[in-house]
Parts: C-alpha cells; structure tokens; sequence
C-alpha cells in the first residue's frame, strides 16, 4: 500500500498546484519520500491553502524548486520501488486526483496508478461501527466530521501538528492504517501513543 499526503495551492487539482509530497510504503515504512516543488505558471493560489500547509507565496513560486512535473515524476519513480502501489490515505481521492493532474500537465509522466484508493475516513467509520461507537456527524452540515484529527484521536494518537507538512501527514495515515487494519503501531514517532481498543 502506498500512503500518500498532497500540501496544494487550492482544493481544484485543475486550477491550483501540488506545493509538496509525502508518502511511505506500508509494508516498509523507512522506505519514504518527501519533495517540495514551485506551483506551476498560472496555478492559482489560495491564501487558505496556505494558512493550511504553512507555505509563504515567495516559497511555492521560488524558481530555485524543482518544478511540479519534476516532483510527480520522482514520485512515479518512488512507487516503482513499491510491491503494492494502491493509493491510501485521508480523503485519497484528493491527493489521487492532484497527482493524476499533475502528471498530465507534465505531459511526460504516464499515470501508472489505479482509481481505486484506500481512505482512513472510511476505515475508520467502519472500525467505530463495528466496535458500536458512533461515528460523528457534524450538527450542521449533517455528514461524518471524522477528518484527521478525529480519525487520529480515535486511534489514540493525538491530533497532527500545524501547519500541515506532507510527510507528517503521510506518517499519520500510514500509522492510522495500521492500527485499525492490523491492530498494530507502526512507526517510532507514535510508540508511546496506545491503541485504545486494546
């Protein structure tokens, strides 16, 4: 499984750009990626993205970064090394969907990668049903508010540090995966952090 985290410019994989990557192999995770990269001429930029991912303007436009298609093609080279190169993560769609239009705008980089995805949301309404929790529901937009932090405080670990860094992120999926798949921790950084149901 290949657990992936996209920091972007914006929320449109069409209009706005990939600014940096992280991302780790399940089944061996020292084995880890993390790239940067400049928005590509023309992305739009959202200063809520960057509230978010803790980039200045002058840091994703500096031409001293390799550029977008440069970090999609390192990261296909990355998952070459890969048994098994499903996409996983919190809402992976998201970073599925940046890559996938990344690669394109590069127009050198084929898309080697299936649709199917693997999401931490997902796992973990399931595991809460399962166990009989509840999953959460936000009171006014009447859909599952189990974002990240949810999903991590569930699994015992505490919410992810901000700004968001993509390799963090990548990290805390990854280790999310583990337990609610495996019933196991997985990387150092979250040992001293129980899993609840056990």
């Amino acid at each position: 499984m290949l657990v992936v985290d996209i920091e972007a410019s914006g929320l449109d994989a069409k209009k706005n750009s990939i600014v940096s990557i992280g991302a780790l192999d399940l089944d061996h995770p020292e084995n880890q990626l993390y790239e940067e990269c400049r928005v590509w001429d023309g992305a739009h930029i959202e200063e809520q993205a960057l509230e978010v991912n803790g980039f200045t303007r002058e840091q994703i436009t500096d031409l001293a970064k390799q550029s977008e298609g440069d970090l999609v093609h390192k990261f296909k080279i990355f998952a070459e090394g890969v048994a098994e190169r499903t996409l996983a993560g919190q809402n992976v769609s998201f970073d599925r969907d940046f890559l996938q239009a990344a690669a394109a705008r590069a127009g050198h980089t084929s898309w080697p990668f299936a649709h199917r995805t693997i999401d931490t949301h997902t796992l973990c309404f399931m595991h809460m049903v399962k166990r009989g929790v509840t999953p959460p529901v936000d009171p006014e937009k009447h859909h599952s508010s189990l974002n990240l932090d949810a999903v991590l405080n569930y699994c015992g670990i505490p919410s992810e540090p901000q700004p968001h860094n993509a390799l963090t992120g990548a990290k805390s999926h990854a280790e999310v995966i583990s337990r609610l798949l495996y019933d196991k921790k997985l990387l150092p950084e979250f040992e001293a952090f129980e899993i609840p149901w056990i």
